[in-house]
């Protein structure tokens, strides 16, 4: 009966054994379970993260690419404006020197003319004095237009390359420049301009719009015509409804 007993506790001690050794192996795999769960969640969080991370260099270097691009072509035109700017300034140089000399030529002719009729020329020789004279009027008049011409543009390509060389550059406009607005367009921002290229206006010129002394709005020239130019409204600026008839004004005068 004793040996019974004493059997019987030991099963029961053994039980109780496994029992506990059950529960303290259950509640350690289920530590490594949630070990390996959090280890897998955060695998998965640093590679969603590496993903991201390629992306975002992927378009960095697609946007540096664009920029270098950009600059590369930016540097070009400047080139270009310098070269042209160049050569432009050579030939006023030029036609200034040409026009110099047809006029001292066009004066000798003159004095002649004037020393010839005192001497008692020929009708003939008078007449073809004077088409001479008038030659040369003729030369000195297209010279003049022309190196009104080569001077506008240089201007033009000076205006481009003080924009490239100066950060925020205020482009320069007559100080007696004065115009009216011909046309208003508010849904798209924009206002055409009585005056243009022989007025002395140049493409990104600011200028003040104002009616009968009141500020209305600053606009941008965007484009310019021969007697003509294109403005739109400079956003912040605008103070009230731009209209026709309105006169503008530059907003930064040359001295």
């Amino acid at each position: 009966m004793l040996m019974r007993i004493c059997l019987i506790v030991a099963i029961l001690a053994g039980v109780a054994i496994g029992v506990l050794n059950f529960v303290t192996v259950k509640d350690k795999v289920t530590a490594l379970m949630a070990d390996r769960d959090n280890e897998k969640r955060q695998k998965e969080d640093t590679q969603r993260e590496l993903a991201s991370t390629k992306s975002e260099l992927k378009k960095t270097q697609t946007d540096l690419a664009q920029t270098k691009a950009t600059l590369e072509t930016t540097t070009q035109e400047r080139d270009r404006a310098v070269a042209e700017a160049t050569t432009s300034k050579k030939q006023v140089e030029q036609l200034t020197t040409e026009l110099t000399k047809t006029k001292e030529e066009r004066d000798t002719a003159q004095s002649e003319l004037a020393a010839f009729k005192n001497a008692g020329m020929t009708p003939q020789q008078i007449i073809g004095a004077v088409k001479q004279i008038k030659k040369l009027e003729d030369t000195v008049a297209a010279t003049d237009a022309e190196n009104k011409v080569l001077l506008q543009k240089v201007k033009k390509l000076d205006n481009e390359l003080s924009r490239y060389r100066t950060p925020n550059y205020e482009v320069p406009l007559p100080a007696s420049l004065q115009g009216k607005v011909l046309v208003s367009d508010p849904k798209w921002n924009f206002v055409v301009l009585n005056v243009g290229e022989d007025q002395g206006v140049l493409e990104y010129g600011e200028l003040l719009v104002n009616r009968k002394g009141r500020l209305v709005a600053k606009v941008k020239v965007s484009s310019v015509q021969k007697d003509r130019c294109v403005a739109n409204v400079i956003q912040g600026w605008q103070l009230g409804d731009v209209l026709e008839g309105d006169i503008v004004i530059p907003a930064h005068p040359a001295s």
